[in-house]
């Protein structure tokens, strides 16, 4: 069996619990049987609707969104799942500013549950720019369950890799 690489830095004893369930074989039947549906979220239009629908439930006041795409670049082996980039530009006389966000391509045949959870964490860098307390609050507010479909989606890109 492989090592859990996109599980580094959790405790030893999780980390063998898990290898465990991997090396049965087991791993891929209990994703499924948490996370049995896909999402019919597949167009770069339909994605920024449903970014924009969290955008203005829980971080309204943030700066508005130019660009929500799927984006075949972002790789979880280089650790990008997802970016925000912030680009100011002056135009004339004016300071123009666009917000982009990038999911990775990915994330098309993930469960809905991983999708929001990468978007909770790309809305709340519009907030908040640092991986810090205020940043993990303001995931959670989003999503009460963030830490644990964080994990969850590291284990399913791990389930993901054993399976190519």
């Amino acid at each position: 069996m492989k090592p859990l690489k996109y599980l580094q830095g959790y405790p030893p004893d999780i980390l063998r619990q898990i290898q465990a369930i991997a090396d049965q074989g087991k791993l891929g039947r209990w994703l499924t049987s948490k996370y049995p549906d896909r999402h019919d979220i597949q167009s770069d239009k339909s994605l920024y609707q449903y970014v924009d629908g969290y955008k203005q439930r829980y971080v309204r006041n943030a700066s508005s969104l130019s660009k929500v795409y799927y984006d075949n670049k972002q790789n979880p082996i280089t650790g990008t799942l997802g970016t925000n980039t912030f680009v100011s530009r002056v135009q004339g006389g004016k300071l123009k500013a666009n917000n982009e966000i990038r999911i990775a391509t990915l994330f098309r045949e993930a469960p809905e549950a991983f999708l929001r959870m990468i978007v909770v964490h790309e809305l709340a860098h519009l907030k908040e720019k640092e991986h810090n307390k205020a940043f993990y609050q303001l995931c959670c507010h989003m999503e009460p369950d963030y830490h644990q479909l964080e994990f969850d989606m590291r284990l399913w890109l791990n389930w993901r890799d054993q399976q190519a």
